[in-house]
This record gives structure tokens, sequence and C-alpha cells, in this order.
């Protein structure tokens, strides 16, 4: 039994908890604005999309775990690969499965979900994989980070609920306005997540935006594009967005903006841990995220 926790405990680990709550919120709000929408429910949908959607973010955090060993050693010791907590062939074994299940499922689901999460393999692959390795190079590896986790995710998940729900896929104002806003905000992510990682970069000669102008800059650059991100938001709700809330909407994102600002004005970019904890918050801002544009809508 201890044995079974333990094991249960290490795959929680390697699949990077803060992606699968992120994964899991999406795909439940989505499922919520579309089911709004369509004026109709199938859980049976949901439960095929989130097994999806969950497996391709296992398979692309597991792979990017394979590899980088070395520098998870450096900057991310507690990993389970990097900590020894969990074999190297035991890992492969769990992110081939992970993406098999994830392609299987979409397949099975349609159109919209498999072109959606076969695109997220492929980004996510070619992200963490030599020769392409995308993540040796900053503006291309933060472009994949968008790409698959605020645009390809987002609009398939969408797409994929109300072609099945309504017979068409639609994509109401609302749904754009929360792709572009997790756009920006995925960038950030891909930003930030550097920051603390940035001796272990550095060792292994991994060229990223915090080694070309340095920690502190890249905080406030992350926190200067969340900003216009709120801002726009807010903005965009106080103009008007058919079928939403627009005070909902301006009131959450400009007390979030609050939040962000309190929390971050006094971070060292150079203290890794306050960093980290930042990092974190950011995260939860982002769920945030989640569960304010539902509310919007159903309040519209």
């Amino acid at each position: 039994m201890r044995s079974t926790a333990v094991g249960l405990r290490t795959l929680w680990e390697f699949s990077r908890p803060h992606t699968i709550i992120g994964t899991t919120l999406a795909v439940c709000a989505l499922y919520v604005l579309a089911t709004h929408a369509a004026q109709r429910q199938d859980p049976g949908l949901w439960a095929v999309v989130l097994v999806a959607s969950l497996a391709v973010n296992l398979y692309v955090v597991g792979l990017n775990q394979l590899t980088d060993v070395e520098i998870d050693r450096i900057s991310k010791p507690y990993l389970p690969l990097a900590a020894g907590s969990l074999r190297r062939a035991s890992a492969v074994a769990i992110v081939a499965v992970a993406g098999s299940v994830a392609l299987l499922l979409a397949g099975l689901q349609g159109k919209y979900l498999f072109v959606a999460i076969a695109l997220i393999l492929v980004i996510g692959t070619g992200y963490s994989l030599p020769p392409v390795r995308l993540k040796r190079f900053p503006l291309l590896a933060a472009a994949s980070i968008v790409t698959a986790r605020a645009i390809v995710a987002n609009l398939g998940v969408y797409l994929a609920y109300s072609a099945a729900l309504t017979g068409r896929a639609q994509l109401p104002g609302y749904v754009l306005l929360l792709v572009a806003f997790m756009a920006g905000f995925a960038a950030v992510i891909a930003l930030m997540k550097d920051i603390p990682d940035v001796d272990g970069d550095r060792r292994h000669r991994i060229s990223t935006l915090v080694l070309t102008i340095g920690p502190q800059r890249t905080l406030r650059l992350c926190q200067a594009v969340l900003t216009a991100c709120y801002t726009g938001v807010i903005v965009a709700g106080l103009v008007g967005i058919p079928g939403a809330s627009g005070w909902v909407l301006a009131a959450a994102h400009a007390a979030a903006l609050a939040v962000m600002w309190l929390a971050g004005a006094r971070v060292d970019g150079a203290d890794q841990d306050a960093v980290r904890r930042y990092y974190m918050l950011i995260w939860k801002l982002f769920y945030f995220e989640f569960v304010a544009f539902p509310v919007a809508v159903l309040a519209g």
C-alpha cells in the first residue's frame, strides 16, 4: 500500500501539478462556456476531452523532463527524474502511453480535438527533442508555449465542444477575448519560468531572455505585459462584450491586476526563491481566469 502511495505521488510530481491544474480548469471552464451557448450538456464529451487534454499535458511535461535531467539537477533537483525517485525507463513508458492515449481519445472524439492534440504533440516534441529543440531559442521557445497552451489548446477544446453540442463549431467574442488574453499570459509564464532556472540554463548553454537582459528586467517586462493584458480586458469589458457581463470582467481583472502588482512590486529578480513564489502566484492568477470568464458569461 505504501509503495502504491509513493508511486502515485511520484507520478503526480512528474506530471508538474501546476500545469495539470491549469489544464483541468481550462477544460472545465470552456465546457461551461460551450454548454451555456448551446443550452445543452454532455458529461461524456467533457470526460473524453479532459482525459485527452491531461494525457497530452503529461506527454509534454514528461518529455521535457526526460531531455532536461542534467539541467533539472541544478535548477529543479526535487523533480522525480532529477532526484532519482523515478527511473528513466519508467518515465519513457509514461510519456509514450500518455501521448498514445491523447491521440486515440482525440481521434475518437472528432477532428477539432484531434487536430489540436496532434499539434500540441508536435510542438511539445519539437520544444524538447533534438535536433529541433526549440527551447534553445528564447523567442521560439516562448512562441511554442503560447501557441500550444494558449491558442491551440483553448481554441481546439472549445471548437470540439461547440461542434459536438450544436453540430456547428462557433467562436463567440468572449472566447476569442479569453484566448487573446491567455496568449499574453502564456508568454509571461514562458519568460518567468526561466528566471529561477538561470543557473542551470547558463551552465548548459540554454539561451534565454533572462541570460540576455537579466532577471530583474525580465521580471519587470513580464509585469508590463501582464498589465497590458489586464488593461485590455478591463477596457473591453467597459466597452462591452456581447454575451458577457462587462462589469464583471472589468472588476475581476482590475482586482487581479492589483494583486499582481501588490505581490510583485518588491520582488528581487536575483532572489530565486522569491521569484519562484511569485511565479506560482502568477499561475494562480492564470487559474483565476477560468473562473472569471465563465462567471462573466453566466452573469451576462
